[in-house]
Parts: C-alpha cells; structure tokens; sequence
C-alpha cells in the first residue's frame, strides 16, 4: 500500500492508491508505529472504507489501528447524512463497547488491606465470561423500554442516581432507537445479558492514579493523584452482535438493489435515507442505548460491593462517574467541510469521541496502565472529533496463548501488585499485557499531534475478566 508522510503523526495513502478510492486514507500515528502499521492488512482495509459512497474528506484511522471486520479496529469514516450510506461493518458487531470510570474518595492505603476481598466480591457479583447470565431477567416490554431510554432507564428504577446521567456521552442515549428494527433473536439474546460484563477485552479495573498530567483539568473532572478509581469496559453484549450480524445481511442484500459496489462485502452499505439503512440506525441506537444501561447496572453493582466489603456509606465512598464514553457507534454530528456546514453520519470502529473539553477514555492492557485525556478544538478539524479507544491489539488471542504457555499470568501480575480474577482457562493469557502495544505510545501520538491532551494516568491493582 503506497504511504506517504504527511506531517509529524500524519500519514497519507493517496486515493490513486486502491481502484475506487473517493478520498485519501489518512493515518494519525509517528514512525515508530507506523513501522508496524504499514505491515498489517489495517491499511487495506482503510482504503476500502475510502470508496463507500458519499465519504467526506477522508476515511481516517487512529494510532491504535488494527485489522477488524469490513473497516479497521481504530477507523473512522463519515458520509454525508443525506446522499452518503450507512455501513454496519465500519461500526462493528459490539455496538457501544464503551468505557466508564468511576472516581471515589479513597486512597490506596485504604484499600490495599482489602484488595482481595473487593476483587473476589466484584468477581462473584457482576457476571462474567461468555454467556454469562444477568441477575435481572427482563420483560419484552422492559426491554423495549430499555432500547428506548437508556441509562436513563437503569436510574429510574433504582440502579445509580440522576447525577450519573449528565456525566454521561449523550446522556446516556442516543434518540432515534426502534425496538421494532430489532430482531427476535437480538431481542431474546439480550434479554438475560443487561449486566454483565462479558468476554475477550471487557474488564472492570480497580484502578490507583499514578500521575497527573494537567493539575487544573483533572481537578474539574475530580481526579487527584494517589486516589482510587474504578474502570469498566463493556459494550451491547450479543444483543448488539445480533444487530450487527442481521444488518449486515440485510445491507448485503441491497447492494445490488442500489447499485453500491464496495471491494469488500463486509463493507457492504445502504443509502442513509433507505428502509434498510434507516431499520438499522433505529436498532443499532437501540443497541448503543442497551450498552449504555449495562454500564449502568455495573456501576451500581461496584458501588454495592465497596459499600459492603469495606463497610463504608454512599457519602464516604464518594463513586462518582468521571465520565461514560462509547466507541463502535455512528452518530449525525455537524462539520464544517470547504467552507459550509454540514451534517455528517460519523462512524467511529474503535474511536472515541474526542469534543472539545469532553473527557476521553483510553484502556490500555492489564498489566500496565489507562489514560484519562480530554478532547480539542484540533480533533473538530482534523479527525471529526475523534481519538484513539485503546492500546490496539498486536498478538491474536491464539498467538497470545501459545505466548503464554508454561507461565502463569496471574501468578505475573501479582508480581506487580495486581489482584486478577477470570472466567475461562485461557481468558488472562488472551489478554495478556504483551498482547497489546504499550497504549502509552498511541496516547502519546494524539497528545503530540493535539486531537486530545493527557490529563492523568491510571494503574490497574485490581482486575476481574470474562
């Protein structure tokens, strides 16, 4: 794939490069990642996303840009939100995998003498691993209602405080959900999986703030050096899966009808005013809106559990939500393009919304640490608001457990003072911290090249995965 540096953290693949580019691809990165980058078939697949119809400016990838499903881990495309088309497989299967940190009024002294404790209570309380099973069995008719409002609903019926909602990236629900687009079988998987966590990447980290970056920043967002924070990562379970797996079918389908031709059928799109294409915004806003009160179900079990492990109230606890942010999702969001405004379809593949002033979210692997930043005026320009999500992976899980072979993980990150817990034989060595470029460097690339600054870093002490 022909590559061409552009700028500092600034790389080009020309739209002459690939037979049917619209726009050029554009890779935020430095030379020492991109020295893996342009090795990988990450590229490819960014200048596949540079044909889909009505792409504005350019398809654009971040530093921690990996090969996924149709657009790669880490991409971010947006198409005009009248004449452009909308393609599940730039958004991905786990529709609003997100990210949300929960800032508390302890020290590490404070909980250092109960670690273990926290860590197996957490364990035992929030489900974890593949087909894991909820402690809350909905209706069809709550569910609904839970594609329809949100965290919101989580809130109203008990399960966190209204406070929560406004620190929430869109309040915790994107309007425009259709319950009715959603499938029977999305429908029947999610109705036993609102809250938990899940498999593969998904965690909830017991976290120390090691460092801060920006004194004035972290202190608005209730952040000091030496205290204890809470990380989850999750997203719409196999509800937001089926969505995905049903619509691209569907999408596949109208190719034809539409006359779409993209090299890639796992691009495969429709016209954003279509009955496809709007059946599917209606249900993968469902789905984000699903991800969005999962999260929330978690927050109010992790508070439950330091509440009763280290006998403390609410009010000494002092959980709050920092922030709530999602990536594999697309939203309408204004531009201003050559000039004009213009309303754009900005789907975001492992990319985090990075507005101006807006706490960004960035997990890194379990054994090292996670970045609090804050978005900028730069990102609005150059990235339609966007950021990196995470490290980016650099093993496969397969290789990651051959890697691991004849060593224990856990007996590893105990080691370094990190308490794991995990369901499944193999789940610490997938996710094992050399799995993962180290996120510092991607951090270090959006902070350098100004789409969002560093304001803190969080160390991992606690750890449960599926």
């Amino acid at each position: 794939m022909k590559l061409e540096q552009i700028g500092p953290y600034l790389w080009r693949i020309p739209p002459d490069a690939k037979p049917g580019m619209r726009v050029p691809g554009l890779i935020v990165a430095d030379e020492a990642l991109i020295s893996r980058i342009r090795h990988e078939a990450s590229l490819d697949q960014l200048a596949n996303g540079a044909t889909l119809p009505g792409i504005v400016k350019a398809a654009l990838a971040m530093p921690d840009i990996h090969q996924g499903y149709g657009l790669p881990v880490g991409g971010v495309v947006a198409t005009d939100a009248e004449r452009g088309v909308v393609s599940p497989g730039a958004i991905g299967f786990d529709i609003n995998c997100g990210v949300r940190l929960l800032a508390t009024s302890l020290d590490a002294a404070e909980v250092r003498p109960r670690l273990d404790d926290l860590v197996n209570a957490l364990y035992a309380s929030i489900p974890t691993g593949v087909g894991s099973v909820s402690r809350v069995a909905l209706a069809p008719r709550d569910l609904s209602r839970v594609l329809e409002r949100g965290a919101a609903w989580a809130v109203e019926r008990g399960w966190g405080d209204g406070e929560d909602i406004g620190r929430l990236e869109s309040e915790g629900r994107i309007a425009g959900a259709d319950a009715a687009a959603v499938s029977a079988q999305a429908l029947d998987r999610g109705r036993r999986q609102l809250g938990t966590l899940g498999s593969g990447n998904h965690f909830l980290e017991i976290q120390l703030v090691d460092e801060v970056f920006d004194e004035s920043r972290a202190s608005e967002l209730g952040v000091r050096s030496g205290q204890v924070t809470v990380m989850i990562h999750t997203g719409s379970r196999g509800l937001g899966h089926q969505v995905c797996t049903d619509y691209l079918k569907t999408t596949e389908r109208a190719l034809r009808r539409y006359g779409i031709t993209v090299p890639d059928r796992q691009l495969a799109c429709a016209p954003v005013d279509s009955e496809e294409a709007q059946g599917y915004l209606g249900a993968m806003r469902g789905a984000a809106n699903f991800a969005f009160a999962n999260r929330q179900l978690l927050t109010h079990w992790a508070r439950e559990v330091f509440e009763r492990v280290l006998a403390r109230s609410p009010r000494d606890l002092g959980m709050r939500v920092v922030y709530d942010v999602a990536h594999n999702i697309a939203k309408e969001e204004e531009y201003e393009i050559d000039g004009r405004r213009r309303r754009l379809l900005v789907h975001r593949k492992g990319a985090t919304r990075a507005f101006p002033g807006q706490p960004v979210l960035v997990p890194g692997d379990m054994g090292r640490y996670s970045f609090l930043l804050v978005g900028t005026d730069i990102a609005m320009r150059e990235t339609f608001g966007s950021t990196c999500h995470g490290a980016g992976r650099v093993l496969s899980r397969t290789a990651a457990v051959k890697a691991a072979r004849g060593r224990s993980i856990a007996d590893e990150l105990a080691a370094q003072g990190i308490v794991a817990r995990a369901t499944g034989r193999d789940a610490l060595a997938e996710e094992m911290p050399e799995a993962y470029k180290d996120v510092r460097d991607v951090v270090d690339v959006v902070h350098n090249f100004g789409i969002s600054t560093k304001v803190a870093r969080l160390r991992p002490i606690g750890v449960i995965k599926g």
